[in-house]
């Protein structure tokens, strides 16, 4: 009997030995649990994605910023009733500020926030443009009326190169931005040229990031609506070599003001005949004489064109004058009457020259509206034919898009 509890005991013992051995090597072969991660710094957390501008179905827009030691931020945009105004945006309990705005019609616009009375650009909106030293964001809201201000896919595309060229007339380098339609590169057509010139405060990049004229252009072509043609954009500041945000003032004379005005009043017209036009015709395929030209400018370039074409009669067929008129600007001593009979002798040369189309577009509320009415009665004193397209709103982009989409089409017929 004594013999068999021994050799349970040692059955028993050798049992608990093999159990033990075999949970050791389990417990070795489990992997060791990984310790919890330690939260990423604050400055290293992704913050939820807020959207803004979001265009909604029925064309109302909701604009968001996040500022959440803000006190006060407004939105100024292209659709409020005049300059100066502004909306509050509402503050929720996180710092999040939003507003919705419209519906609004199809359109391109341009804003800006105010948080706490400094002006900003919408940091979760990467379309931006710049109107010389002025920054804003923009949308565009889909429908009839913008649709020429898409890059669209399936609409076979032209190029904008930025040239430099020297100036004879001005004596330094300065850049031009040129329009080719698609198909130029590579093929042996030759293209009438379009000479776009934009206004006051702007520079040679002002058509393609405010106007849309490569789109615009784009567009009217691929829908036979235009004739595919050369769109040359120039900068309208003799004083500058190029646009401000990339050329350096140093690269030209660098004055402004109206030491700069005074110095070059009447040189930027001249350089344009003199240089631009036969640089130009020499380094691209273009058709030459009067009737492959057309000059057009709004603003401060309606000036310009107006100055051009009465000064080169028999130089440009098409003649576009977007929101300027004649306009008091000379010193106050000058003989109005001798102005007056000068731009009269010049005007006559222009009718006898043979163009082919003199448009004049304004706003009913644009600032220079009393000047274009002072320009179309001296146009009808002399017979001078014009055609006139009055526009609603005042001396904004808005209108100046809708202008080129008009005036291009109206081209080398």
């Amino acid at each position: 009997m004594m013999k068999k509890n021994i050799t349970f005991k040692i059955v028993t013992i050798v049992t608990n030995f093999v159990l033990l051995i075999m949970t050791i090597s389990v417990m070795a072969q489990e992997p060791a649990r990984p310790a919890a991660a330690p939260a990423a710094p604050a400055a290293f957390r992704t913050p939820p994605r807020i959207i803004s501008p979001e265009i909604l179905p029925d064309n109302k827009v909701t604009f968001r910023i996040y500022a959440k030691d803000a006190q006060k931020i407004t939105i100024s945009g292209e659709w409020q009733a005049g300059p100066g105004a502004a909306e509050n945006l509402v503050r929720n309990d996180t710092g999040l500020f939003s507003l919705t705005v419209g519906p609004l019609k199809p359109e391109l616009y341009g804003y800006t926030f105010s948080i706490d009375g400094v002006t900003s650009i919408d940091p979760n909106n990467v379309q931006v443009r710049r109107d010389g030293a002025r920054y804003q964001s923009y949308f565009i809201v889909a429908g009839t009326e913008s649709d020429l201000y898409f890059h669209k896919n399936d609409v076979a595309h032209g190029t904008v190169t930025k040239v430099w060229y020297k100036s004879e007339v001005l004596g330094f380098q300065r850049r031009v931005y040129v329009y080719t339609p698609a198909g130029y590169e590579g093929g042996t057509q030759k293209y009438p040229v379009f000479y776009l010139l934009h206004g006051a405060g702007g520079d040679e990049d002002a058509w393609t990031n405010m106007g849309r004229a490569a789109q615009i252009m784009d567009n009217l072509i691929a829908q036979g609506k235009a004739k595919p043609m050369i769109v040359v954009m120039t900068n309208g500041n003799a004083n500058q070599a190029g646009a401000q945000n990339e050329v350096p003032p140093i690269a030209s004379t660098g004055e402004q003001g109206m030491a700069a005005y005074q110095r070059y009043a009447g040189k930027f017209e001249e350089h344009l005949v003199k240089d631009v036009v036969p640089f130009i015709e020499k380094n691209f395929r273009t058709t030459s004489g009067k009737d492959n030209r057309a000059i057009a400018g709004l603003s401060m370039g309606g000036m310009h064109t107006q100055t051009i074409t009465n000064n080169n009669p028999g130089m440009f067929s098409y003649i576009g004058v977007y929101s300027m008129g004649i306009m008091s600007m000379g010193p106050q001593n000058q003989d109005a009457a001798k102005l007056e009979q000068e731009r009269i002798t010049k005007l006559e040369a222009l009718k006898n020259s043979g163009y082919k189309l003199y448009w004049i577009a304004c706003g009913k509320d644009d600032f220079v509206y009393k000047g274009v009415v002072t320009l179309r009665e001296t146009l009808d004193k002399i017979g001078f034919k014009y055609v006139y397209r009055e526009s609603t709103g005042g001396h904004t982009w808005a209108n100046w898009r809708i202008y080129l989409s008009e005036f291009a089409p109206m081209l080398f017929r």
